[in-house]
This record gives C-alpha cells, sequence and structure tokens, in this order.
C-alpha cells in the first residue's frame, strides 16, 4: 500500500471534487459580500446603509451593532474584531455584511453605503514600528552558555541584518463558507479551514450560542498552507452572521483580489545579529535580535516568533547563543500562520550568517556548514535544551555530496565563471533540521471515531483536515494495515466537529502523527474486543486473543492456521453476540513540555532533516536567475507513502522558491497592496522549476515512537529553497571574484540581484 493514490486524485482530475464553492444548500442560498475599508488607519465617524437597502434582491445588511455576540474574532488574544465599529485598522479590514440573491446587487448595494472616515497616521513600514516603539507584545528571549565568555574566545566578528519579506499564501481555492440556519439556534457550517473545531468557537461567540449548536465540516479544501489555520474563522464568522439574520444559507467565496487585500500574509521581519567566530569558521557566539511585523493583531504572531526563536540555530550547534523576538504592530492586515511558521524566517538569519562566514574567509560555505552540523554523540543540545536525537545531518550529508556531485561541478562553475562575463553560476547546500510537534504543547493531542458495519464496512472519522497534503489517504492505510482488510471496504470521512470535537488545527506538520495514531489507538481496542470474540466464539475456545492476528482480510490463529475467518463474518459474529461495533481513539504526543519564562525545554517530538544542493545561472545584465539544477535528500522515516511524501517534498520547495526569489509584496504610501491578482503577483510557474530536478529519500532510517515510523513532511522541505537563494548570492558573488560580501535581501528579485551586483561593480571600481 505504499503507493496508494490520493483518495481525490480522479476527482480533481475530472473536477468531481466538491469544494464549498460548488455547494448550493437550497435555492434560497444567498451570495455573501464584505464591505471592507479602503484605508489604513481612520476613525469611522459614519455609516449609511439605507439606500443600499432599497437595491432590488438585497435582503439584509449587517454592522457591528447587529452582532448578537461578540464582536470578536481574536483566536489566540481577543484584539482582532468581527466588524469594525469605531475604527479601521488596515485597509481590507471588514466594515459591513451585505446579504443578497446576486453578487451583482451585493456589489450595487456597496457603492450605495455611504462610509465616512477621519484620517489617522498609519504605520506601514516595520522599521517605523521599531522606531516609534509601537510593540505587539513584550520581547521573547532564549539563550545558552555564556555569550560574553563565547566572544572573548573568537577569532574573528562579524555584524549585520537581513530583511525577509513577506508571502502571499495563493491557495488555489480563496477563502470560502456556507453557513446553513437549522432548528431553533443551530447553525451548520460548511467551511475552507485548517481547524474546525476554532472555526465552531468563533461562529458559537459571534453569534452568541453554545458550541453544541455550531456544527463545522470540512470535505477538503483547494490549498491552505497555514493561511486558513485561524483566518478561514472571518469568512465563517460573517457568513453565519448574514445566514442568522436573513434565516436563508448563505455563502461567502472571496474573489481573489478580495482574498489578497483582506488577508494577512508570511510575517516580514528585519534582524540585527553579531556573531563570533575562529579561524576555521567554527561559531563560537551569536547574538540576534527578531523583529517580525505582525500587522493589526495578534493573531498567531507569538507562537510563530517562537518557533523562529527554536529555528534560528538550523542544523548548527552554537554553544553561546541569545536570541530575542520582537513584535510590532502595523496598519497591514493581521500576518498569519505559513507553511514553516516562522521557521523559514529563522532559519534565513543563520543561512545567511555562515554564508558570509565562508566568504570572509575565503572558504566553500560547505566546509563552514560541516564543522558547525549538530554531531551525534556530542555538541547535540539545542540552545533551548532539548537533544537532537536520531540525527540525520551526517548520513544525508555524506550521500548528497555524493550524488550530487557537488566538488565537481563547483570546479566546473568556478571554471564557467572565469570565462564568462556576463553570465555567473552558483552553488549552494543548504540543510534543514525542523522540529516536528505544536509548540503550544496542549495543542499535541487528536481524537478519532472508528465504527465498523455490519457487512465489515469501516468508517474512520478524525479531526485531521484534507488540504489537497492526502492525509485522508495516509489515514485510510493506517486503518487499513491495522484491521489488515483491503482499502476499498474503508471510508474515511469529511471532517466534523460533532464526530470529533476539540480538535487541534491540522498545521505543524503533525496532521498523520496525531490522527494516525488516535485512528490507530480506536482500531485498537476493536481489534481487542473482536479478539476475544474470534477466540472464544469463533474459534470455540481452541485460540488465546494475543494470538489473533489480522491480515489479508481474514482473521486468523498465528499458532492454529485452520482456525480462519473472513473479517466480515467475524463482524457479523459480534454484533450477534453484541460486542460494540465503534470506538473512539485518542492521542497525545508524549513528553512535550516548554517553559516559555527559562526559556528551556523539549518542545518538540522529534526533528525532521533534509539537504538541498541548488544550482543556478545569473544574467548580469537583466538580474533574471534560472534554477539549472535541484537535488534534495530528505528524511521521512519510514514513509507512510512516498508518492505523496514526493509530492510535499517538490511542492513544498517550489514554495519556497517563490518566497526567496519572486513573491515580492508592494504597498503604496497608504498602504494599499498593488499587487493582489495573479497577472501581479508572482507565484512559481512551470518555468521556474528547477530545470533538473532530482528528489530521493534518506533510506533505512525509521522514526521511532510515530505512526508506523514514519515523520512528517509538509513544512521541511519549504526550507531546502534557501538553497537557491544562497545560490544566487553565490553567482553574485562570483561578479567580484568572491571578494566582496554582496548586499543582499530575500527575496531575491531581479531589482535586487541587479542592486547587489551594481554595488559590487562599484567596490572592484573604488580598488
Amino acid at each position: 500500500m505504499k503507493f496508494l493514490p490520493h483518495d481525490s486524485a480522479h476527482k480533481h482530475v475530472t473536477g468531481e471534487s466538491v469544494y464549498v464553492n460548488d455547494m448550493q444548500a437550497t435555492s434560497q442560498t444567498l451570495e455573501g459580500h464584505v464591505v471592507y475599508s479602503r484605508q489604513a488607519h481612520a476613525r469611522i465617524t459614519s455609516i449609511d446603509v439605507s439606500k443600499a437597502l432599497k437595491i432590488k434582491d438585497v435582503e439584509a445588511i449587517i454592522l457591528a451593532k447587529d452582532i448578537p455576540g461578540k464582536n470578536q474574532m481574536g483566536p489566540v488574544v481577543h484584539d482582532e474584531i468581527c466588524l469594525a465599529d469605531e475604527e479601521v485598522t488596515f485597509i481590507g479590514q471588514a466594515v459591513a455584511l451585505i446579504a443578497a440573491k446576486t453578487k451583482d446587487a451585493a456589489r450595487e448595494a456597496e457603492n450605495q453605503i455611504a462610509i465616512k472616515y477621519e484620517s489617522l497616521e498609519a504605520i506601514l513600514e516595520l522599521e517605523t514600528s521599531i522606531q516609534k516603539g509601537n510593540r505587539l507584545a513584550p520581547p521573547r528571549k532564549i539563550e545558552c552558555g555564556n555569550l560574553v565568555k563565547g566572544f572573548s574566545e573568537r577569532d574573528e566578528v562579524l555584524q549585520g541584518s537581513l530583511v525577509t519579506g513577506g508571502q502571499e499564501h495563493w491557495y488555489l481555492e480563496t477563502q470560502s463558507c456556507l453557513a446553513v440556519p437549522g432548528e431553533d439556534k443551530e447553525i451548520k457550517v460548511y467551511s475552507s479551514t485548517q481547524h474546525p473545531s476554532e472555526t465552531q468557537t468563533i461562529v458559537a461567540e459571534v453569534l452568541g450560542i453554545q458550541k453544541n449548536e455550531v456544527e463545522v465540516e470540512v470535505r477538503r479544501m483547494g490549498g491552505a498552507f497555514g493561511g486558513k489555520e485561524t483566518q478561514a474563522n472571518h469568512v465563517a464568522a460573517w457568513s453565519a452572521l448574514l445566514a442568522k439574520v436573513t434565516g436563508k444559507p448563505v455563502k461567502i467565496c472571496l474573489n481573489r483580489d478580495e482574498d489578497q487585500i483582506m488577508t494577512g500574509k508570511r510575517h516580514r521581519t528585519l534582524n540585527h545579529y553579531k556573531v563570533g567566530f575562529d579561524k576555521n569558521g567554527k561559531i563560537h557566539a551569536l547574538d540576534v535580535n527578531l523583529n517580525l511585523d505582525a500587522g493589526s493583531s495578534t493573531d498567531l504572531t507569538m507562537a510563530i516568533t517562537e518557533r523562529a526563536m527554536f529555528h534560528i540555530d538550523n542544523a548548527y550547534f552554537i554553544p553561546n547563543l541569545k536570541v530575542v523576538g520582537n513584535t510590532w504592530k502595523t496598519n497591514l492586515p493581521s500576518n498569519t500562520a505559513f507553511r514553516g511558521f516562522g521557521g523559514p524566517q529563522g532559519m534565513a538569519v543563520i543561512e545567511n550568517i555562515i554564508d558570509r562566514i565562508a566568504r570572509y574567509l575565503g572558504k566553500d560555505p560547505l566546509e563552514i556548514r560541516k564543522i558547525n552540523f549538530y554531531k551525534e554523540d556530542k555538541d547535540n543540545t539545542t540552545h533551548y535544551g532539548q537533544q537532537v536525537e536520531n540525527n540525520r545531518l551526517t548520513a544525508l550529508y555524506e550521500q548528497l555530496i555524493s550524488t550530487s556531485e557537488y566538488f565537481e561541478r563547483r570546479s566546473q562553475i568556478n571554471q564557467f565563471n572565469q570565462f564568462n562575463r556576463f553570465t555567473k553560476r552558483g552553488l549552494a547546500l543548504t540543510p534543514v533540521k525542523f522540529g516536528i510537534s505544536f509548540t503550544t504543547s496542549f495543542l499535541n493531542q487528536a481524537g478519532a471515531l472508528v465504527h465498523i458495519y455490519k457487512d465489515g464496512t469501516v468508517q474512520v472519522n478524525h479531526g485531521g483536515t484534507e488540504m489537497g497534503q492526502g492525509l485522508h489517504t495516509k489515514i485510510l492505510q493506517v486503518a487499513a494495515s491495522e484491521f489488515g482488510i483491503d482499502p476499498r471496504f474503508i471510508k474515511v470521512t469529511a471532517t466534523n466537529t460533532s464526530k470529533v470535537p476539540n480538535t487541534s488545527a491540522t498545521a505543524a506538520s503533525s496532521g498523520s502523527d496525531l490522527n494516525g495514531m488516535a485512528v490507530k489507538n480506536a482500531m485498537g481496542k476493536l481489534k481487542n474486543r473482536l479478539s476475544k470474540i474470534a477466540a472464544k466464539v469463533a474459534f470455540k475456545g481452541n485460540s488465546k486473543p494475543n494470538h489473533i492476528q489480522f491480515e489479508n482480510n481474514f482473521v486468523f490463529d498465528t499458532k492454529h492456521s485452520e482456525n480462519k475467518i473472513p473479517f466480515p463474518e467475524l463482524i457479523n459474529l459480534a454484533y450477534l453476540n453484541q460486542i460494540s461495533l465503534s470506538a473512539t481513539g485518542f492521542y497525545k504526543t508524549p513528553n512535550i513540555h516548554y517553559d516559555k519564562a527559562k526559556g528551556k525545554g523539549h518542545p518538540f517530538h522529534y526533528f525532521a532533516f533534509g539537504m538541498a544542493v541548488t544550482e543556478v545561472e545569473v544574467d548580469t545584465l537583466t538580474g533574471c536567475a534560472k534554477v539549472l539544477r535541484t537535488d534534495i535528500l530528505h528524511d521521512a522515516g519510514k514513509s507512510l507513502n512516498e508518492r505523496i511524501d514526493m509530492g510535499q517534498i517538490e511542492g513544498g520547495f517550489v514554495q519556497g522558491l517563490g518566497w526567496v526569489t519572486t513573491e515580492d509584496l508592494k504597498y503604496d504610501a497608504n498602504g494599499n497592496l498593488l499587487n493582489h491578482s495573479p497577472d501581479t503577483y508572482k507565484i512559481p510557474t512551470i518555468q521556474d522549476i528547477p530545470k533538473d530536478f532530482r528528489v530521493d529519500f534518506l533510506k533505512n532510517v525509521p522514526n521511532p515512537n510515530t505512526i508506523k515510523q514514519s515523520k512528517a513532511v509538509g513544512e521541511p522541505p519549504f526550507m531546502l529553497a534557501l538553497s537557491v537563494w544562497l545560490a544566487i548570492k553565490d553567482a553574485i558573488s562570483a561578479v567580484g571574484n568572491h571578494r566582496f560580501e554582496p548586499e543582499f535581501s530575500l527575496p531575491a528579485t531581479n531589482e535586487v540581484i541587479l542592486e547587489s551586483i551594481e554595488k559590487i561593480r562599484e567596490r572592484m571600481e573604488r580598488g
């Protein structure tokens, strides 16, 4: 079953897959529309909807004063209002909601709503927020060793800063929800959300009802990448409010421009560092200040900052390290979760530092990386006090160096650059050590509900959500393996809060880890009951329960091969003997803890590892960079499904490629996002994918104490794209024969590349 295809693949190809926008509850279903602020920061002096209400086919218009419950949808901190009442704090903030029979009628009504504003000062740049001291929350710190001692023992010191940009999620399915009112106060919400239980909570709060009156269901999402972990709650709350007022089903599906304007992005950062190292490139001390742009409210910024701090070391042992995480408010949409969840921003800093040390010492960055890697028997404790167990870095390095022909290609690239003035090539290897678990410890739990029907078919319900990553397929494989039956006899249902309550988001790369174990737990209970019936009834007491095995659609006694019964027959026998054929399952990740005050603990269940080598070619006259070849070697433990995991590795890398090269968010002086559509916001296309793309799994590395000895694979490959970014930097550096440190930032757009090259040429002319 290792190559079981994605359970919805055929439906995706034929167009049969049902997404929220495909649903039509009844012929009375209304279109919901969001009226949002066109000002970044202003006081609302008046709102007049009288003319808009007269538009034909308009059924309701809701303002903040009409909300029956709390005007609040902050997921962690209640600092994010559902509808602006007195003040707007970013362009795209919802001010009014319209329900109409058609979208055209809703838009016509929007044009008739008169909103008057009194403009206020807007903070639009991270640097401005820092200068004004506009903090979101107090800074956080993690520290190990003795920084003063570490810097005193170094041979060299470098100081610098790094800017990393934001990133739009650009899921194919925009934010969508269908809310259907039921009896009394009940409401059913079909939401494109990664976190059904949180969506349930937010909807209940804004409607002023109990959670048990709200049912949230998710069949599938057309992509999410973190953008639907908290911010899908917004559209769900708005849809539910309109459904409550009208008494009719209401669907909101943002168009692409609305989605990009209204939703938060990956956090942009401004980071400062000081690093001390010896003549061999071994790092003795590192002092880093991270600054993250939170946007207008908290959302998940504090947890994202924390993960960036956890990953400031990436794959390197640094004995004396201090990292401070600062969060700042701006008048932009609240930034939010995005694949990697702060890890990419932290890793970009240390990888750039490693690259800079190498150039300063005149060495290959590969040499600096190797000397600083976490070791297997010593130098293996992180700055937050967790040991790096089952370290795969050396194995990855040795295999990838060989298969990628790194040293031979390095020599060839040096020769190419020597004889080509206007075209330069670059090469870089970057590793990834990524912690797997929610860093908020109590989120590391999952539930499941498994039913066996009298015909021997099985229904599996779990709390994870399917966003295209193949979670349901992996759960299907786990279930089939546990019962030893063909996958076609098993159905994994839509995720529903009425079946599995109080679930965590499908995030932190933990979907398979948590939910797979919860399903296994439920099936273990059922197998225990069935084993007793098989031994006592089916085999008439001639077997023992602990000798019963489930395999190839049969249940049999491993000690007496003649004792054998088809799985469906045993199920019917269990039913006739009044044995429960339904069980709940539960799992919590063991030994997860972290003390935020002390900055110490064991926040991760394990680490996922990966490594990539990328070669690029840069046109120094246009700034155009082409990825010629990428070799990836990834540690997925004992993969649950290699084809699905391969897709995640390739897709994650390509999405990371976009972040480090072309995805550049542009705002005007008033806070308007200028590139909020597919024709102006440049996500990677097939032309950007490496011309030669080689991906493989590290073999024979089972992961202990996880579902089927597998490893999470959703987020870690994203950071492997830093190899593209630093290969571009390597090519730029070649313009000056690697004598000058390029002025560089992320993303490395054509403009950034050209400016960096121009400054190197100016320095060469000055000698």
